[in-house]
């Protein structure tokens, strides 16, 4: 799958590779592009071939988030509403992937661009990258951009992103729990493939199950948590893949995946 707009390829271990690719415009995350976006996770999630996503970005910006130019243009309520809903929507379709996401940020993140590395999975990013929920410094609480963002990091600083708008450092944002790695630039697909590397390895109803366990889980209270968690593992259990395992442990053999 490839428009203008985002470019959609699988290689043959089942690797997703999901681009932006409107870098003139920073690939910001107009309708269009959400529409475009969605249609991408929408056929990964159909796909069962798929074992893990990596979503990339052309050019300098990852991604700046909603175009304020555009927004501008309009005054009405409805507008506004039915973007950040399509916004949220195509968010969650990422939360609710059976396969992990990870963001290959190259570049400059904002506001809702933000958002997006904070939806992700996983995120590794360039030791060049830069990261803010700008919206403060044009009159916009970057509401939407909260909601993961508080679920990644400490509160305080959250709060310090979300209330001056300013931009931290890849490395600071990766001691605020916002990324999982930080790479120089030459080393950023390098980076990106370990991760990809240790998921394709493992099986891919288990991954599917976990992810899907983490976040309902985050959720619940601690009685709940454990209970939705002990039923999950015990289905899990009757699963081929988890049967091999077992079996491959008191063999003293690596495990033969479907």
């Amino acid at each position: 799958m490839s428009d203008s707009l985002v470019q959609l390829s699988q290689d043959e271990r089942g690797v997703a590779r999901i681009t932006l690719s409107d870098a003139q415009r920073f690939n910001a995350l107009s309708s269009e592009m959400l529409m475009a976006l969605q249609s991408a996770l929408d056929a990964v999630a159909k796909d069962e071939q798929a074992r893990v996503v990596v979503l990339a970005a052309q050019g300098k910006a990852f991604c700046a988030g909603h175009n304020l130019k555009d927004m501008a243009a309009h005054t009405e309520l409805a507008y506004y509403q039915q973007l950040f809903a399509q916004c949220s929507r195509m968010m969650l379709s990422i939360q609710k992937l059976p396969v992990p996401v990870i963001a290959r940020v190259q570049g400059i993140a904002t506001a809702a661009g933000c958002q997006l590395v904070a939806q992700c999975d996983l995120a590794v990013a360039s030791s060049e990258a830069r990261f803010a929920t700008s919206g403060i410094q044009y009159g916009l609480f970057c509401s939407t951009p909260s909601v993961p963002l508080v679920r990644n990091m400490p509160i305080k600083q959250s709060m310090e992103m979300l209330l001056t708008g300013e931009f931290i450092d890849a490395q600071t944002a990766l001691h605020y729990g916002l990324l999982n790695r930080v790479v120089e630039p030459e080393g950023l697909d390098a980076g990106v493939e370990e991760l990809v590397s240790a998921i394709v390895s493992k099986p891919r109803v288990a991954i599917g199950m976990g992810k899907e366990l983490v976040y309902r889980q985050r959720e619940m209270g601690l009685e709940s948590a454990y209970q939705l968690a002990g039923q999950t593992m015990a289905t899990n259990m009757l699963d081929a893949d988890a049967q091999e395992g077992a079996q491959a442990f008191a063999q003293k053999r690596r495990p033969r995946w479907r």
